[in-house]
């Protein structure tokens, strides 16, 4: 095997890994989103209950909490929408998407490609590149909290393959 094509493993290698951390806190970042997701969903109906509640119970002495729940349940829906969180839920979907497949196809260039010819394998490498930079063009950043979160799912083996144990190639070596 040339230098050339064992560099070239080399990167596939790094850039494989780097897609695995990044689509990991991105699917980290949308767990969270989508649970929050919920709760600005689901709380203005519960306030809203709540605020009812006395209303229909004919109750005195709980405006305060009926005035305060009902503020609450007409308040919520606005900040939902200035976070614009069905956007940002589609957008950190959409890029975890495109940096796990990154991550595979990275994988099966270093792994199937090589037997190929260096100047393939170069080209493929090149594409996949080009396909990188259109996906960090967002400029899309989790919150560290979430890459912690990815490193120690990977760490801990969550994105390991059995079949990985048992057949894993030596990885490339620069000299």
């Amino acid at each position: 095997m040339d230098e050339q094509t064992k560099s070239v493993i080399a990167e596939c290698q790094r850039q494989e890994e780097s897609c695995l951390y990044t689509s990991t806190a991105l699917f980290e970042w949308l767990k969270s989103l989508r649970m929050w997701r919920t709760v600005f969903v689901v709380a203005p109906i519960v306030l809203g209950g709540i605020a009812a509640w006395p209303l229909l119970k004919q109750q005195t002495g709980y405006e305060l909490l009926t005035g305060l729940c009902a503020l609450l349940a007409g308040v919520i829906p606005s900040i939902y929408k200035a976070l614009d969180f069905d956007v940002s839920l589609e957008r950190v979907g959409e890029h975890a998407h495109k940096f796990k497949v990154l991550q595979d196809r990275f994988r099966q260039t270093w792994r199937v490609l090589p037997d190929e010819n260096a100047d393939f394998l170069k080209t493929t490498f090149d594409n996949l590149m080009d396909r990188m930079d259109d996906a960090r063009a967002a400029s899309l950043t989790p919150p560290e909290r979430f890459f912690k979160r990815a490193r120690k799912k990977i760490e801990k083996g969550d994105y390991s393959f059995a079949v990985d144990a048992v057949s894993e190639p030596p990885p490339a070596k620069s000299s």
